[in-house]
């Protein structure tokens, strides 16, 4: 089952910003092209890639002009190889030519996110280890990320700041301590959201444990300490570790048997997939 998480309500916004953001009051260079020239385009993926974003593409040209046609021949979620067709476009050339950057702004950047989740799914398969996102998204397209990490076979950590508590260390010294800060999450929201708190020692682990978390943040642990928390918590806590993770140590770190590891590189270092645009003969 493919991954099903933005609304068309939010994709039809975030379109609308973009081509605010690049048409301004209109596409001075197009208007150069007669006003009923017909084109035909294909779009490329120049690299082997996870595609993501198509319904956003899709938007780009519904919102400048319905009657363009786009056959696509991959879905979100499958996997192109270098120099593959991805889709196929065919109407009026001024608004293909409008909306091409746009267009195209939101494939590359999406399917860039999803190839690069599933590079890390990929790289703790058989581990047992989900890899998690972050907050640290593209502002404005936090729920698009989040949907490009699913196409690429990981998962999601809380959306934002409302749908789950997160302790963290200046909110633990705000409290007093972890037994306070865990007290004080649970008296306020009891089970209706889930409660995660951060850790930085195995003695901060215990307290947090002893205090009753159910689901605990191991910050920049060594693969000894990680190894060491996964004994002691003896699988009374969702462990995750965080801090220090890369394709290169991600491996290591699911092995020492956490639950859940989080890379905030998922969305914050997006590089975009290779995709170009190019016009087939006249119709």
């Amino acid at each position: 089952m493919r991954p099903e998480f933005p609304s068309p309500e939010g994709i039809r916004e975030d379109v609308a910003r973009a081509l605010a953001e690049d048409l301004g009051n209109g596409d001075l260079t197009a208007c150069l092209l007669p006003p009923d020239a017909q084109s035909e385009v294909l779009v490329l993926c120049r690299q082997a890639a996870v595609i993501c974003g198509t319904a956003w593409f899709d938007e780009v040209f519904r919102q400048l002009d319905p009657r363009i046609r786009i056959d696509w021949a991959l879905a979100d979620g499958d996997r192109a190889e270098p120099d593959q067709t991805l889709c196929r476009l065919s109407g009026n050339t001024r608004g293909i030519l409008s909306g091409e950057r746009s267009a195209l702004n939101f494939l590359q950047t999406l399917s860039g996110t999803a190839t690069l989740a599933a590079r890390y799914a990929e790289a703790v398969a058989g581990t047992g280890a989900r890899i998690l996102d972050t907050r640290k998204t593209l502002p404005g397209l936090r729920l698009a990320q989040k949907y490009a990490v699913l196409c690429g076979g990981c998962h999601n950590h809380r959306i934002g700041l409302f749908d789950a508590v997160l302790i963290k260390e200046n909110h633990i010294a705000a409290a007093g301590s972890i037994t306070q800060a865990l007290a004080l999450a649970f008296d306020q929201f009891g089970e209706t959201v889930e409660i995660e708190v951060e850790v930085e020692s195995l003695d901060e682990l215990s307290e947090a444990l002893a205090a009753g978390a159910k689901r605990v943040l191991l910050d920049n642990f060594s693969l000894d300490g990680l190894r060491q928390a996964v004994r002691l918590n003896g699988g009374k806590a969702r462990l995750e570790a965080s801090g220090g993770v890369s394709l290169e140590t991600v491996r290591a770190i699911a092995e020492t048997g956490v639950d859940d590891i989080s890379v905030g590189g998922l969305t914050k270092d997006v590089t975009a997939v290779d995709l170009s645009m190019r016009f087939l003969p006249g119709l």
